[in-house]
Protein backbone atom coordinates (compact mmCIF):
# COMPACT_ATOMS: atom_id res chain seq x y z
CA UNK A 1 0.00 0.00 0.00
CA UNK A 2 1.01 3.36 -1.07
CA UNK A 3 1.47 6.25 1.35
CA UNK A 4 0.23 9.41 -0.52
CA UNK A 5 0.54 12.90 1.40
CA UNK A 6 -0.85 15.76 1.05
CA UNK A 7 1.51 18.70 0.42
CA UNK A 8 -1.02 20.95 0.46
CA UNK A 9 -2.74 19.89 3.73
CA UNK A 10 1.42 19.56 5.09
CA UNK A 11 1.49 23.00 4.10
CA UNK A 12 -1.11 24.59 5.74
CA UNK A 13 -0.53 22.75 9.12
CA UNK A 14 3.05 23.98 8.67
CA UNK A 15 2.02 27.86 8.17
CA UNK A 16 -0.47 27.29 11.11
CA UNK A 17 2.20 25.64 13.62
CA UNK A 18 4.87 29.15 12.82
CA UNK A 19 1.87 31.76 12.90
CA UNK A 20 1.19 30.00 16.26
CA UNK A 21 4.45 29.96 17.59
CA UNK A 22 5.13 33.57 16.12
CA UNK A 23 1.91 34.37 17.84
CA UNK A 24 0.64 32.89 21.00
CA UNK A 25 3.77 31.25 21.95
CA UNK A 26 4.76 34.39 23.52
CA UNK A 27 2.02 34.32 25.89
CA UNK A 28 2.01 31.92 27.39
CA UNK A 29 5.38 30.74 27.45
CA UNK A 30 6.90 34.02 28.54
CA UNK A 31 8.42 32.82 31.76
CA UNK A 32 10.72 30.43 29.78
CA UNK A 33 13.96 32.75 30.27
CA UNK A 34 13.64 32.41 33.77
CA UNK A 35 14.82 29.00 33.34
CA UNK A 36 17.14 29.93 30.75
CA UNK A 37 15.35 28.79 28.16
CA UNK A 38 14.65 30.90 24.56
CA UNK A 39 13.01 29.65 22.22
CA UNK A 40 10.67 32.63 21.52
CA UNK A 41 13.04 34.59 19.58
CA UNK A 42 15.20 31.60 18.76
CA UNK A 43 16.61 32.55 15.56
CA UNK A 44 17.59 28.43 14.47
CA UNK A 45 13.85 27.99 15.48
CA UNK A 46 12.97 30.67 12.80
CA UNK A 47 15.05 29.88 10.32
CA UNK A 48 13.35 26.21 10.52
CA UNK A 49 10.50 26.88 10.20
CA UNK A 50 10.49 29.15 7.63
CA UNK A 51 12.73 26.54 5.46
CA UNK A 52 10.08 24.11 6.50
CA UNK A 53 7.45 26.12 5.38
CA UNK A 54 9.46 26.59 1.94
CA UNK A 55 10.59 23.38 1.34
CA UNK A 56 6.62 21.81 1.77
CA UNK A 57 5.34 24.81 -0.30
CA UNK A 58 7.62 24.35 -3.25
CA UNK A 59 6.98 20.49 -3.65
CA UNK A 60 3.62 21.29 -3.37
CA UNK A 61 3.13 24.21 -5.84
CA UNK A 62 5.51 22.48 -8.02
CA UNK A 63 3.26 19.04 -8.21
CA UNK A 64 -0.16 21.32 -8.44
CA UNK A 65 1.26 22.86 -11.55
CA UNK A 66 2.91 19.98 -13.48
CA UNK A 67 0.81 17.30 -12.59
CA UNK A 68 -2.74 19.13 -12.41
CA UNK A 69 -3.74 22.64 -12.94
CA UNK A 70 -0.76 24.49 -14.83
CA UNK A 71 -1.20 27.72 -13.27
CA UNK A 72 1.06 29.91 -11.76
CA UNK A 73 -1.68 31.78 -9.11
CA UNK A 74 -0.75 29.55 -6.33
CA UNK A 75 3.03 30.39 -6.51
CA UNK A 76 3.26 33.33 -7.01
CA UNK A 77 0.83 33.82 -3.98
CA UNK A 78 2.77 31.62 -2.07
CA UNK A 79 5.58 33.95 -3.22
CA UNK A 80 4.45 36.98 -1.80
CA UNK A 81 4.04 35.01 1.65
CA UNK A 82 6.94 33.71 1.66
CA UNK A 83 8.96 36.98 1.03
CA UNK A 84 7.31 38.62 3.63
CA UNK A 85 8.33 35.94 6.22
CA UNK A 86 11.51 36.47 4.98
CA UNK A 87 11.29 40.22 5.49
CA UNK A 88 10.21 39.38 8.88
CA UNK A 89 13.09 38.22 10.30
CA UNK A 90 15.64 41.21 8.29
CA UNK A 91 12.95 43.63 10.17
CA UNK A 92 12.18 42.55 13.86
CA UNK A 93 10.25 45.92 14.79
CA UNK A 94 7.79 44.63 12.27
CA UNK A 95 7.38 41.02 13.35
CA UNK A 96 3.64 41.05 13.33
CA UNK A 97 2.85 43.28 10.59
CA UNK A 98 4.39 40.95 7.89
CA UNK A 99 3.93 37.79 9.48
CA UNK A 100 0.19 37.63 9.55
CA UNK A 101 -0.69 38.55 5.58
CA UNK A 102 2.49 36.73 5.09
CA UNK A 103 1.06 33.44 6.74
CA UNK A 104 -2.76 34.27 5.26
CA UNK A 105 -1.03 34.34 2.01
CA UNK A 106 0.98 31.32 2.40
CA UNK A 107 -2.83 29.32 3.59
CA UNK A 108 -4.37 30.69 0.76
CA UNK A 109 -2.00 29.82 -1.57
CA UNK A 110 -2.16 26.48 -0.39
CA UNK A 111 -5.92 26.57 -0.45
CA UNK A 112 -6.24 27.52 -4.06
CA UNK A 113 -3.76 24.70 -5.15
CA UNK A 114 -5.75 21.83 -3.36
CA UNK A 115 -9.28 23.58 -5.11
CA UNK A 116 -7.12 23.80 -8.51
CA UNK A 117 -5.58 20.24 -8.10
CA UNK A 118 -9.19 18.91 -7.30
CA UNK A 119 -10.84 20.52 -10.11
CA UNK A 120 -8.42 19.68 -12.92
CA UNK A 121 -7.84 16.03 -11.85
CA UNK A 122 -5.05 15.63 -14.37
CA UNK A 123 -5.33 18.71 -16.91
CA UNK A 124 -3.02 18.57 -20.23
CA UNK A 125 -2.16 21.97 -22.03
CA UNK A 126 0.49 22.07 -24.63
CA UNK A 127 3.46 22.41 -22.59
CA UNK A 128 2.64 19.12 -20.84
CA UNK A 129 5.07 16.33 -20.80
CA UNK A 130 3.66 13.66 -18.88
Amino acid sequence: MKLKINWDALGIGASLACAIHCALLPLFLSSLPLFGMNIIDNPGFEVGMIALAFVVGSYSFYHGFKKHHHSLRPFLIFSLGFTLLVLKQVFHEYQLWLLIPGVILIITAHLINYRSCRVHNHAHSDDCNH
